[in-house]
């Protein structure tokens, strides 16, 4: 037993490479500070188990010079460990299983938010993909719409030329009609006026022979 308390005394002074190093108070019993390297009526106060400690030096008679807050003091060496106690440990390992249960419950909400969310967009994405469907059936009719209306126009187009066209021949014929009105006018007069030129001729020839034939 001896053997191994001054190994541990040992390992505890050659490890130390600074007064940064740190050690724990073993989870049997509470340890006294002392004073002074020497048990008696010398202790500054009772350092509870677990407490992590500051080491200032290691002896090889199995005490050890440590700090802890304001105080500084000698403990005896074997009642220190180089890691926490296990019921440090363990009071650790609660926080930090009440700490991820507290997540985990967190999460689970989180993740029932979510869903709902999702359940949401989900609708939401039907809603609209409808609504796309009927704008596709929408742009379809307009599109036909709009292509039926070009084809009007081209074929308003066309008749508004051939109504041109034939506004254009009715004049001419307009025109053309007039002028054999006005020539066909004329040559009956002309004819009016032969048949009365030889109505005459024919009057005065019958007057002479008339004449002639009671002399």
């Amino acid at each position: 037993m001896m053997l191994k308390y001054l190994t541990l005394s040992l390992l505890l002074f050659t490890s130390l490479a600074s007064a940064q190093s740190f050690v724990y108070i073993t989870d049997q019993i509470d340890i006294p500070m002392r004073s002074e390297k020497a048990l008696g009526d010398n202790i500054v106060r009772l350092l509870p188990s677990g407490t992590k400690l500051a080491i200032l030096q290691a002896t090889k008679d199995g005490w050890t010079q440590v700090k802890f807050e304001s105080s500084t003091g000698w403990v005896i060496s074997r009642y220190l460990s180089n890691s926490p106690s296990a019921k440090m440990r363990l009071s650790k390992l609660k926080q930090t299983y009440n700490a991820n249960k507290l997540l985990i419950t967190k999460l689970v909400k989180r993740k029932t938010e979510l869903e709902s969310e999702v359940q949401v967009l989900k609708t939401s994405n039907g809603e609209l993909t409808a609504e796309s469907n009927k704008s596709k059936a929408e742009k379809k009719h307009v599109e036909e719409i709009y292509a039926d209306a070009l084809e009007l126009e081209h074929v308003n187009e066309k008749l508004i030329t051939q109504n041109l066209q034939l506004e254009t021949e009715i004049q001419l014929l307009k025109n053309s009609s007039g002028g054999i009105e006005e020539s066909s006018a004329r040559n009956w007069f002309i004819a009016g006026g032969f048949v009365l030129f030889f109505g005459i001729l024919i009057g005065f020839i019958f007057t002479n022979l008339a004449n002639r034939r009671r002399h």
